[in-house]
């Protein structure tokens, strides 16, 4: 009996990891989506409304522990990427990241950067910190994360405005 009880128990805790990891994988690839969809330039607000929008994938889970990030980067003819802006949501609150404090490259895979050299791409990351149900078999939080890279769209460069 006990045995059976780990691993029903067990079952239920990997079953909840992977539905969440999912719902991750999927809020990073919504608010990238429509970002890149974004014609030249995207408001604040609007972007702050996908953010929103793409929290309300992980229910029936707490939206709450879900950090979102998105970043724009530019592909140089040449491969090299430079970050144009970057925008994060946690816990409800969204942020624009200044563009002195941001890094000055991105590191992008190299399947993306040799189709996209001279374009823009959008990179939308997501992380969720998975604290299990019970603690039985899976006795340690776990910490999710997923990217997603998107080519603008339009072939413009999208700006932030505020």
């Amino acid at each position: 009996m006990p045995i059976m009880l780990t691993v029903y128990i067990g079952s239920i805790e990997a079953s909840t990891l992977i539905i969440i990891d999912r719902k991750v994988q999927s809020v990073a690839g919504a608010v990238g989506d429509l970002v890149a969809r974004s014609d030249k330039e995207i408001l604040t607000k609007d972007l702050k409304d996908y953010f929103r929008a793409a929290s309300g994938i992980m229910t029936p889970y707490s939206s709450q522990d879900v950090r979102q990030v998105v970043t724009a980067v530019k592909v140089a003819s040449n491969g090299t990427t430079s970050v144009l802006w970057q925008s994060k949501f946690e816990r409800g609150t969204y942020t624009a990241v200044r563009t002195t404090a941001l890094p000055r490259t991105y590191r992008l895979p190299d399947e993306m950067i040799a189709i996209s050299k001279g374009q823009m791409v959008i990179a939308a990351e997501a992380s969720y910190s998975y604290t299990p149900l019970y603690g039985i078999v899976i006795g340690q939080e776990i910490d999710l994360y997923r990217s997603n890279f998107f080519m603008t769209r339009f072939e413009d460069e999208i700006k932030l405005v505020p």
